[in-house]
């Protein structure tokens, strides 16, 4: 048997090796021939910006481009970068306009609204962009409708319903399971814990959900509306009765500009650009048009950019999530650095623990006594994300930002049922103390242990309340009236004077640097935290990328939820999180 076993760990790591080593002898060639090289860009050129992939909040460095995305979690296209692109062409007098392909768009609203507001200010320059799908979903339609001709193919479908939020409810698979969950909160909006606890909505739930949307859904329609000069009745009309689902209902109804197949937008493109019909269209794509421009900040001082993407967590976290001790330390090391001047927090994030919540607001509390310090919320900034921005000199949101979920809970698993009536596993405790076992999943709570986590949970909750006042200049009593563990949006935050200013990165950018004294011109941004390249997360990670593109492949579509199960060990402790899952289509 021991033998046997030495064979198989030998045996393993051979395949380990080798596998190792195909991928990098694979990588330099892959490398060698799909590198995006500064390129040289024509006159009457047009900025083609094909978005098919996930959009993140920065893009991650994959020497691999498109061919290689190692289980989906590298192959996406940064927000970052598509502004940059953007702004610069703006200048770029080679660049005429832009071509726009939405497809397979997967976004949060946050993004898409920062991102369609920087090809409003592109446009303004006299420059075109231009539309085109075979097919729009509701976050593709949004993106495209800016732009100043919108084209669907003769059998092009579009996806124009309104927006839906969904929640996935667990109860009756834990009570088949023979599981209780034991549950400690503040807060009526707190539904956080209603999928382990419900298999339903609360009416708080639904409340403050239909709201949310509804705030959405306005600022969705007036930016449509807008843009395609529209009636905003009329829009809503179509929108309630699906009355634009095939190309042809679009055009009646002026959702596009007309029935346009690739190769005749191409054509047009060709037109506007002055290019012979019979020439190719000169074109540049967002990798190699990055690398051969240069950044519109050139100034000597620095004003860091440091992103907060994922759930919050203790220790030093990863790539999707925020860990305490490595974003403290990143803190500490800007704000002692004197060559940085500012300092903008650009959050992304659904909350997490509210332990290590408290930690990052420490730093971000002592960084703003020393230099500004800003938010700009992305996407998410609700809960735990919304304490690691209140701290900070001002609150910058989008109105499509879900906020606020300023509440606490903890709960418990109690799987005495499971353990003794469906497996037949009985167990006995030996102890030094009464609570000893507190911990245990083998029995429910006692009324005194209910009790004291009810009272853990109760001055948590004081505490982020409290806090809160502090960095709004607010009295508790105002935060508590919007706290609860409502959520907000972006627009609503504001009324109720959790946020400051409604806009993007860009304008959070401009806050700090007018806070620190410095012009347009003086200033450059640097993003942190270094983001690891391929290679160091291959070799760190391995069995990590195996592990997700397995289960991406046996679980298909219930990947997402089964992905959300298995997070549940990072639920330690007391949390501060947005409801366990919104999903707005």
């Amino acid at each position: 048997m021991f033998l046997k076993n030495v064979f198989a760990t030998l045996v393993a790591l051979i395949i380990f090796s080798v596998t190792v080593l195909v991928i990098l002898t694979v990588g330099i060639g892959v490398i060698s021939s799909v590198s995006e090289k500064p390129v040289d860009i024509a006159d009457n050129s047009i900025l083609h910006l094909k978005i098919d992939r996930p959009i993140l909040e920065r893009s991650v460095e994959n020497p691999f481009g498109e061919v290689i995305s190692f289980g989906g979690r590298h192959a996406g296209i940064g927000l970052k970068e598509l502004i940059q692109a953007i702004k610069r062409a703006a200048q770029d007098d080679r660049i005429q306009g832009i071509f726009l392909e939405p497809k397979y768009l997967y976004s949060g609203l946050g993004k898409l609204y920062e991102l369609r507001q920087e090809l409003e200010t592109f446009k303004e320059t006299g420059k075109f962009v231009i539309a085109y799908g075979e097919y729009y979903t509701e976050s593709e339609y949004y993106l495209a409708s800016v732009a100043d001709e919108v084209y669907l193919p003769e059998e092009g479908m579009l996806e124009f319903n309104g927006f839906r939020a969904e929640y996935n409810f667990l109860k009756g698979t834990m009570d088949k399971l023979g599981i209780e969950t034991q549950v400690f909160k503040v807060g009526a909006y707190k539904s956080s814990v209603e999928p382990f606890t419900r298999t339903d909505m609360s009416e708080e739930s639904r409340e403050q959900t239909a709201a949310l949307l509804k705030s959405f859904y306005s600022t969705y329609l007036d930016d449509i509306t807008s843009s395609r000069d529209l009636d905003r009745i009329k829009l809503r009309q179509v929108a309630d009765s699906m009355l634009a689902t095939s190309a042809k209902d679009a055009l009646k109804h002026q959702l596009i500009s007309d029935t346009k197949y690739f190769d005749q937008v191409l054509a047009e493109l060709k037109l506007r650009t002055d290019i012979d019909s019979a020439d190719d269209l000169k074109s540049v794509r967002l990798g190699p048009y990055l690398t051969s421009t240069s950044s519109l900040y050139q100034g000597s001082e620095k004003i860091a950019v440091v992103f907060a993407d994922g759930e919050i967590l203790n220790g030093k976290g990863n790539r999707e999530s925020i860990g305490s001790e490595s974003f403290s330390k990143q803190l500490r090391k800007l704000r002692e650095d004197d060559r940085i001047k500012a300092i903008v927090l650009r959050i992304n994030s659904p909350g997490g623990s509210s332990l290590a919540s408290d930690v990052i607001w420490r730093e971000v509390m002592k960084t703003s006594e020393v230099k500004p310090i800003i938010a700009s919320m992305s996407d998410l900034a609700a809960s735990g994300g919304y304490y690691i921005a209140m701290a900070c000199d001002s609150i910058v949101a989008q109105p499509l930002t879900i906020t606020g979920s300023i509440g606490v809970y903890s709960w418990h698993f109690n799987a005495q049922e499971l353990l003794e009536d469906k497996l037949g596993i009985t167990t006995e405790v030996v102890k030094t103390g009464p609570l000893s076992d507190v911990f245990t999943i083998s029995r429910p709570f006692t009324d005194y242990e209910k009790a004291m986590f009810q009272k853990s949970v109760n001055e948590g909750y004081q505490t982020f309340i409290t806090k809160a006042a502090i960095g709004r200049e607010m009295a508790v009593s105002e935060i508590d009236a919007a706290a609860g563990g409502r959520i907000w949006s972006g627009v609503q935050a504001q009324e109720k004077g959790l946020v400051d200013v409604i806009g993007g990165l860009d304008d959070a950018v401009a806050l700090a640097a007018a806070a620190a004294g410095l012009e347009d011109d003086q200033y450059r941004l640097r993003y942190y935290p270094r983001q690891k390249s391929i290679w160091e997360e291959l070799l760190s990670d391995f069995g990590g990328i195996y592990e997700e593109s397995s289960m991406k492949f046996k679980l298909g579509k219930f990947y997402p939820l089964m992905k959300k199960i298995k997070n549940l060990q990072n639920y330690q402790g007391l949390q501060a999180r947005l409801p366990f899952d919104i999903t707005i289509q």
